[in-house]
Formats: structure tokens, sequence, C-alpha cells
């Protein structure tokens, strides 16, 4: 089994990507967006009910698929690198995996403030994410959450031995993705 766990600022490409790679792997896409949307209709995600249904969703989910016969799991994820809670938290999941054999791949991805405002408002986006339909509000959140947490990683930071950084402000999913199968040999 293999967990890919593919990281970065909001809009930089990470659902997009994983749906390209979903494509050339035996590999399952679970999107942060899946589980914020499930539970957006009755508790806010920011809201303490919001936050802690949509953590045991996902976690079961986790479980679920790390003790299954599934070739593996792609999940994406806004790391707030300057939190400790997040570091856990991505230790936590990895460790479902690990657990079990699996073996864990870091992808952080990275783009230009410009083109991520223009990705914000990508069809594919708005389609796969509602809450971020209110477009001005998704800007407004895209642009403070920058000035609130480090998204993207210092160098040499990330010690995972499975780990690639890819800078995607001109890069198509489809790139990325046949990039990430190549370098990790999936």
């Amino acid at each position: 089994m293999k967990f890919i766990l593919i990281f970065g600022p909001q809009a930089v490409g990470k659902m997009t990507v994983g749906q390209e790679l979903e494509k050339i792997t035996e590999l399952k896409l679970f999107h942060n967006h899946m589980t914020i949307e499930l539970v957006s209709p009755f508790f806010s995600y920011g809201s303490e009910a919001g936050k802690r249904l949509v953590g045991l969703f996902r976690r079961e989910i986790f479980e679920e698929v790390a003790k299954s016969d599934l070739a593996g799991l792609i999940f994406t994820f806004v790391w707030a690198l300057d939190m400790k809670a997040d570091w856990d938290y991505v230790e936590e999941v990895c460790g479902i995996f690990e657990s079990r054999g699996a073996e864990v791949y870091f992808v952080e991805l990275e783009a230009d403030l410009d083109e991520r405002l223009s990705r914000n408002l990508s069809p594919n986006r708005l389609q796969h994410k509602p809450t971020k339909r209110n477009t001005e509000w998704s800007e407004n959140e895209l642009k403070t959450s920058m000035e609130k947490y480090r998204l993207n990683s210092y160098d040499g930071e990330i010690k995972r031995e499975n780990y690639l950084r890819i800078n995607n402000t001109d890069l198509s999913a489809e790139e990325v993705a046949r990039q990430i199968k190549h370098e990790f040999g999936l």
C-alpha cells in the first residue's frame, strides 16, 4: 500500500494533481474537501463541531483504507508548517498507514500567488468544492491565510526520505502527476 500526501497552500492545485495522479495509478483520491463539503451543510468547518466531524470522518476513512486491499490513497492537505498541531496531525495520519506497512510519500506543491488566484476560480475547483463558490470570500481566505500561516516548507525542513517539492506555477496537473509517478515509481 502507498499513501501519498499532497500538501501546499490553497488553490495550488493539490486536488487537480491528485485527480490526474489517480488516473495514471491504482491509487484512490481523497481530497480534503470531500469531508469538509459533507459536514458543511450542518456545521461550518471553522466551528468546533465541524472540525470534530471532519476529523472523525477522515480518521475512519484512513483506518479502513489502511487495512484494506486497495493499492493506496492520495490525500490533500493545507499544512500550516508553523503549527505543531498540524505536524502532529500529519505524523498521526502517516502512522495509521505506516503501522500497516504502507509506504508514505510527501509531495509539496508551490505556485506563484497570481497563478493561485487564477486557479481559485477554475471550474474544476468550484465544481468539487461548493464552499469555495463564494469566490470573494475564498480569495480573501487564500490571502489572509498566507499572512497567518507558513504554507510551504523551508529548504531541508521536511526530513522524509520520499519527499518531492514541485513548483507547478507553469506546469499542468498532468505534467505534475507524471513527474510524481516517475519520481516515486508508482
